[in-house]
């Protein structure tokens, strides 16, 4: 949020609410104020989920206090963007205003992808569909063929300011509504999201090699026991041999093998998503008017 904040910040106002019990945080509210409505602190383009930070047991108490101060402040809606149906947002929040008699619209805005991830990489290729399992394996072998294969992740390490130029290079590359959104600002947006993520252990690179040279990278989150792919690109030079799908094989198969138990593709209805396993979530826009 900072880091959204310190590239895209500037002229919005804020209205952050910390809320306690005692002496006790139980809740953060994140917001800003757009066109006449409270939004949580962030944009679609590069935020996939968003949410209230709550202490679990308190989303009651928190969306109350947090209620009252809204309406204190002549705050007339909510609209809360890319909400999943898991968040404190329709679980909790809808429930509050519903006993309030505000008047709440859901719509569904967009999708996203998951899944939970087996004991190893063999069962979870029995997981995929005969037609892409089959596609998998045989564009693994096609590229194992092609030479020396290494996949391998950068975090904490000198290699990455250059792997991030890399990245970058593939990702405008790799297709032309990539070039376009890779504006100046977003370079920053990820080069500073990038290095303060790196700082506490939370992003890596992960880069398919082929022959010692970087054919294709993404760039994850890896969190508890997830990994959250967050982007991704490619060597166009090598299109043919199915490198940008295959950094994600690869990625999903070094998840297995660390443990992980999930895999999130975020945001996003590509269809590649899907026969890697990913089951659809959808994503909504919860409106709410005090």
């Amino acid at each position: 949020m900072q880091v959204w904040w310190q590239v895209f910040g500037d002229g919005v106002k804020t209205y952050i609410r910390t809320i306690k019990q005692g002496d006790k945080v139980i809740g953060i509210a994140p917001l800003m104020i757009k066109d006449g409505a409270a939004c949580l602190i962030g944009n679609t383009d590069v935020c996939d989920y968003l949410d209230f930070i709550v202490t679990p047991g308190k989303e009651q108490d928190f969306f109350s206090v947090l209620l009252d101060d809204l309406k204190k402040n002549n705050i007339k809606s909510l609209d809360l963007r890319h909400v999943r149906p898991d968040s404190t947002v329709l679980n909790d929040l809808v429930l509050l205003a519903e006993e309030r008699k505000c008047g709440i619209v859901n719509e569904k805005e967009a999708v996203s992808f998951e899944m939970d991830l087996p004991a190893s990489f063999d069962e979870y290729l029995e997981r995929l569909s005969t037609k892409q399992r089959h596609e998998v394996r045989r564009k693994m072998r096609r590229l194992m063929e092609e030479g020396e294969i290494e996949y391998r992740f950068i975090e904490k390490d000198i290699e990455l300011p250059a792997a991030v130029e890399t990245f970058f290079k593939m990702f405008v590359e790799s297709r032309p509504d990539k070039a376009a959104f890779l504006t100046e600002q977003m370079k920053s947006y990820f080069k500073l999201l990038v290095d303060r993520m790196a700082d506490i252990g939370l992003v890596k690179l992960g880069v398919l090699e082929l022959d010692k040279k970087p054919v294709a990278e993404i760039m994850c989150f890896d969190y508890n026991d997830c990994i959250y792919l967050y982007n991704s690109g490619y060597d166009p030079q090598y299109v043919s041999l199915s490198t940008g799908l295959l950094s994600k094989v690869f990625a999903i198969k070094d998840s297995i093998e660390k443990g992980k138990k999930r895999f999130d593709f975020l945001k996003g209805a590509e269809t590649y998503k899907g026969h890697l396993g990913g089951k659809e979530m959808p994503l909504y826009r919860c409106r709410i008017n005090l």
